[in-house]
């Protein structure tokens, strides 16, 4: 007997609409954002293949993860489905399947649904699955639907009742997305469900795009990250990769240069420099938030004026902060909440400075 048998709460929905036409993600009138189509991978990536392959093997095998991709657009259907099939990939103890390997739906930037993948599929095999998700209003609505943090998608599907509308969507604020550089945090370890990471939240406070590259264990500042890094267009760059920084020593070595790049090809753009979370747990804490604290103050002594640091022992905020974690590093979603919460106010200046 499955629990679903028992409780009916826990009962995934499927497909049942005989007047559903399903659309291509790829096609008009759909909007992706943080992620692209590989035709010979034939999946979703967040870097270009060549780029992933030249950095390191970590980041080479999470490139496939799906963090920060997004499909939007507008409808009036009063349902929204999703057809995809997505990489078997890694059974987590420390997070579950509904954040790594699921889909969520949020409606005029409010959660509406989750789309889970079932578990009884064999190992290696890619799963294929379906849901449904009714809608409360008929009107006319802003779609995001948020890609799984640690999975890859190969195809996805939107399904709407045959006859509705389906519009672009509405443009993000800001014209260019927000850049963030970092570790499995980054990334979303260990979110319950995509968009309930800190940048999806904070993402939706000030209605920006946004480019996760957040690589699990593999955010060590190379040569060829930081070139690519550098030669991207952003609103602002978050650097937020201590975490993976083998030792203060390497962390000291790349941290400094890393803004440089950056500055060296983007002169007007913000750069926002942030240490990690859980310092609680985690050896020579104050040693790597000093370094990278120390290249904040060396920009401003340069004479820049659009930098900004936020001390990663802040993040979890103070009372309750043991409870912002699933194992002492990952933050669970109060953890996350708690992240943004934090760097809101801080980003909120840098983006005023955008140009």
């Amino acid at each position: 007997m499955k629990l679903e048998d028992i409780d009916k709460n826990f009962k995934l929905d499927t497909v049942k609409e005989e007047d559903i036409v399903w659309y291509d993600i790829d096609d008009a009138p759909f909007s992706i954002h943080g992620v692209f189509y590989d035709e010979k991978e034939e999946q979703y990536l967040r870097l270009p293949r060549a780029v992933a392959d030249s950095i390191n093997d970590g980041v080479r095998v999470l490139n496939h993860n799906t963090a920060g991709g997004r499909v939007r657009f507008i409808t009036d259907s009063p349902y929204i489905a999703l057809r995809a099939v997505v990489q078997k990939g890694w059974a987590m103890p420390h997070m579950p399947a509904s954040g790594s390997h699921g889909f969520t739906l949020y409606v005029d930037g409010k959660f509406q649904k989750a789309y889970f993948p079932p578990i009884e599929q064999n190992e290696g095999e890619d799963i294929a699955f379906e849901g449904i998700a009714y809608l409360h209003s008929y009107a006319l609505c802003n779609a995001d639907i948020y890609f799984p943090l640690y999975n890859g998608a190969r195809k996805v599907f939107i399904g709407l009742k045959k006859g509705c509308s389906l519009q672009p969507p509405k443009a993000y604020r800001y014209a260019k997305p927000v850049l963030f550089y970092g570790s499995s945090i980054t990334q979303g370890g260990c979110a319950s469900r995509p968009g309930n990471d800190y940048i999806s939240l904070l993402s939706r406070k000030f209605d920006f795009d946004y480019i996760n590259l957040g690589f699990s264990g593999s955010a060590r500042a190379e040569k060829e990250m930081v070139e690519y890094i550098a030669s991207q267009e952003a609103s602002v760059f978050v650097l937020d990769y201590d975490h993976n920084a083998p030792n203060p020593e390497h962390l000291r070595n790349t941290h400094l240069p890393l803004y440089e790049a950056i500055r060296a090809k983007h002169k007007d753009a913000p750069i926002l420099m942030i240490s990690h979370p859980d310092s609680d747990f985690f050896a020579n804490s104050d040693e790597r938030r000093d370094i990278v604290k120390n290249t904040y103050l060396t920009a401003k002594k340069r004479g820049d004026k659009k930098v900004a640091f936020v001390d990663g022992h802040m993040l979890f905020q103070k009372e309750g902060r043991d409870g912002c974690t699933v194992d002492g590093a990952h933050p669970n979603d109060l953890g996350f909440y708690r992240m943004a919460e934090t760097i809101a106010p801080v980003l909120k200046k840098l983006l005023k400075k955008c140009k």
